[in-house]
């Protein structure tokens, strides 16, 4: 036998003293390795291929070989590459993540690393799985195990989101993040630009909501949430923050790079105190008493309102290719709709029983008007109009229905609630915050919690199962005012989502294996000053 073969669905290597000998530290780890004997010498120039059916962007592409330990010489026939990335013949499916990767021994005029893949995805995730196959580098060159890799995500959908709305931490380190979920294969950045504390996008229609609205922080809004001048302090007093719309484009483009669709929240009817006290005109209570009123509700009921939100997604659906809206949708205080006599008569007049009801109505005309884009909406939970954390204040819907096509992600509520979403027909991310909240503590959510958290709730049988798109994994800004706050709260418990993301649950291996795997990217991250007084403590 001239190799060893191991065929598991999920996984590396149990079991043989050459795989004990060659551990493949690869995360998120590959769906299945065949090692072979000895070991894949490339030279340092050696010729590569691409495909030309496949678009790259080649300064991002001529990094990682670089970093790998090659200089890039690319070649425009696969005749002498020694580096060939190729699509199946007929095949290239922008959605297809798959990839399968050779690394074989042999002279120097035959193809020492041969990548096969159904679409631009699956080859830039073998050149990811190739960065961390690579031993040191040599004067002469770099050193691959011999291998045969196929590979594919369990899941469409492994998303990282970055709240800047409570705090601010501009484009640089946007990017930086950006660079390490795509060594993950994470591919859904899902960026949190508007909350109570912030607005943090250009909006040309309404110049307010960047030059009133976006300067405020979380920091600033608790020290001031008991101050009858809260709201001027807040919004006046800091330097503005955001994002020109050409710097969202850069942001955007630098993503695609990466194999990473941008996804942006924008929160309706709730956490829309910025663009409230910019304009104070679509709050509910605030329209009553003349002044921004904090943690107030837009006012669905006025049309207004209404053409404010279609101006502003037209807007944000100009900027953001990637198909998909956020929506926000959660923790809305129904108490500023009840002290509202036009939005209860409102509700009378169109037959909304409830504050939920009312809600979830709003929540789909918002989807239908991104349908009519060509988008899909996904929102929190809570726009199903279940009363999710069995709040005695909230009323759950009973006359209104989420509009089809909906994606809704989960944060919270129990498995009852992910079946009946299911049985509704929408589809669903698992962002169970017991198991993502990257803001939560070490103490509270350790590493190994995340790495064993399972995206398919139990209780979520048979074809069901399938309505379960993946998982985001959250960092929450209350906490994080800097970077380095940031970067101790992320990093390595991204690497555990990723690999959460990628495998199925019933294949995966150990905790301790991913600890092992885990050795070299905790070096790099270190290295990089992302992992600093957590180091080892996760």
């Amino acid at each position: 036998m001239k190799g060893i073969m191991v065929c598991l669905s999920v996984g590396l290597f149990t079991g043989s003293l050459q795989a004990q000998q060659q551990p493949l530290n690869i995360i998120p780890q590959p769906a299945s390795v065949q090692l072979k004997k000895g070991s894949v010498k490339l030279e340092r120039d050696a010729a590569i291929y691409m495909d030309r059916n496949v678009q790259i962007d080649t300064a991002y592409w001529d990094a990682v070989l670089t970093e790998i330990g090659l200089q890039p010489r690319w070649v425009s026939t696969p005749q002498k590459a020694r580096v060939r990335f190729a699509l199946n013949t007929g095949a290239n499916d922008p959605k297809d993540e798959s990839y399968r990767l050779e690394l074989r021994s042999g002279n120097a005029q035959s193809p020492a690393v041969s990548v096969q893949a159904n679409g631009s995805k699956g080859l830039l995730y073998a050149l990811q799985t190739l960065r961390q196959l690579g031993q040191e580098p040599q004067a002469d060159g770099v050193s691959f195990p011999a291998c045969v890799i196929a590979d594919k995500p369990a899941f469409p959908w492994r998303a990282y989101m970055l709240d800047e709305s409570r705090n601010f931490h501009g484009k640089e380190m946007v990017k930086r993040l950006l660079d390490e979920m795509a060594r993950l294969k994470l591919n859904t950045f899902h960026w949190h630009l508007v909350d109570d504390p912030a607005w943090r996008i250009e909006i040309k229609k309404y110049p307010l909501l960047t030059r009133i609205g976006s300067r405020g922080n979380y920091g600033h809004m608790v020290h001031f949430q008991n101050s009858e001048s809260r709201l001027d302090s807040l919004f006046l007093d800091p330097p503005a923050q955001f994002y020109f719309q050409k710097d969202i484009k850069e942001i955007i483009a630098y993503a695609h790079a990466r194999g990473i669709a941008v996804i942006p929240e924008i929160e309706v009817p709730a956490h829309a105190s910025a663009s409230i006290f910019a304009y104070p005109w679509l709050g509910a209570s605030s329209k009553q008493t003349g002044k921004p009123v904090h943690y107030d509700l837009y006012d669905v009921t006025d049309p207004k309102v209404e053409q404010f939100l279609h101006d502003v997604l037209d807007e944000v659906i100009a900027l953001f290719p990637d198909g998909i809206i956020h929506i926000g949708g959660d923790e809305a205080d129904y108490r500023h709709w009840k002290d509202s006599k036009p939005i209860n008569d409102f509700m009378k007049a169109h037959s909304l029983p409830t504050y939920s009801d009312l809600q979830v109505w709003a929540i789909n005309r918002m989807s239908q008007y991104i349908a009519s884009k060509g988008y899909r909406m996904i929102g929190w939970n809570e726009i199903t109009g279940d009363n999710i954390r069995e709040e005695a204040h909230v009323q759950a819907g009973q006359s209104e229905r989420l509009a089809k096509g909906t994606i809704v992600q989960f944060w919270d509520g129990n498995v009852q609630l992910v079946n009946k979403a299911i049985a509704q027909g929408y589809d669903v991310v698992n962002s169970d915050r017991h198991f993502t909240y990257l803001d939560y503590s070490y103490e509270t959510t350790p590493l190994e919690k995340t790495y064993m958290f399972n995206p398919i709730p139990e209780g979520v049988t048979g074809a069901d199962r399938k309505k379960i798109l993946g998982i985001g994994c959250q960092m929450w800004g209350e906490s994080t005012p800097t970077s380095e706050r940031i970067y101790y709260q992320t990093f390595p418990r991204i690497a555990a989502s990723a690999e959460v993301g990628w495998i199925p649950y019933d294949t995966k291996k150990s905790y301790g294996d991913f600890r092992k795997r885990l050795a070299p990217l905790e070096k790099i991250w270190t290295e990089k000053g992302y992992i600093q007084y957590q180091k080892g403590k996760y």
